[in-house]
């Protein structure tokens, strides 16, 4: 993957209740993270919130600012993927843009605890990854483009 400014920020997020072994969920969210940005200093903010009958959520939220983490963030997530899941985050990414062209994508939870295999999913007990991307001029088309370098089949190991 280029060395070129790939996004401005991404957020990682996730809820865990006490079933899914909360510290669990946490380790899982930093794996995400490459060896050399686990000693940085990262914004990883949790808090608990009440569900139904009170049961506790824990909210788990990374956010990543800074080329040295984010560019190593995209690569390590894109080399967790396979080829047919780039392929499916490529074909739909006209509609996981927004208009300001943060990208979405989420990852199975379960899948990624039990496994650790990162998947896409539609469903909600998932990490939830939003990608604010560093095109410019603010179009669709560029932003298409820059996703291809990040997730394109000339990088898949899998």
């Amino acid at each position: 993957m280029t060395k070129k400014k790939l996004a401005n920020k991404v957020w990682v997020s996730v809820f865990a209740e006490e079933a899914d072994n909360p510290e669990g969920v946490e380790s899982c969210l930093r794996s995400f993270l490459p060896e050399n940005i686990k000693e940085e200093e990262i914004r990883l903010e949790k808090r608990t919130a009440k569900g139904f009958n009170d049961t506790p959520i824990h909210v788990f939220e990374l956010e990543l600012e800074k080329d040295r983490q984010i560019n190593p963030f995209l690569e390590k997530l894109s080399s967790m993927l396979t080829s047919q899941q780039k392929e499916l985050l490529l074909r739909q990414a006209d509609n996981r843009l927004d208009e300001d062209l943060k990208f979405f994508m989420r990852l199975d939870k379960a899948k990624l605890l039990k496994e650790g295999k990162a998947w896409i999913t539609d469903s909600g007990d998932c990490f939830h990854i939003k990608v604010s991307l560093a095109v410019f001029p603010k179009k669709t088309e560029g932003a298409i483009k820059l996703l291809n370098d990040i997730f394109g089949l000339n990088h898949v190991e899998a």
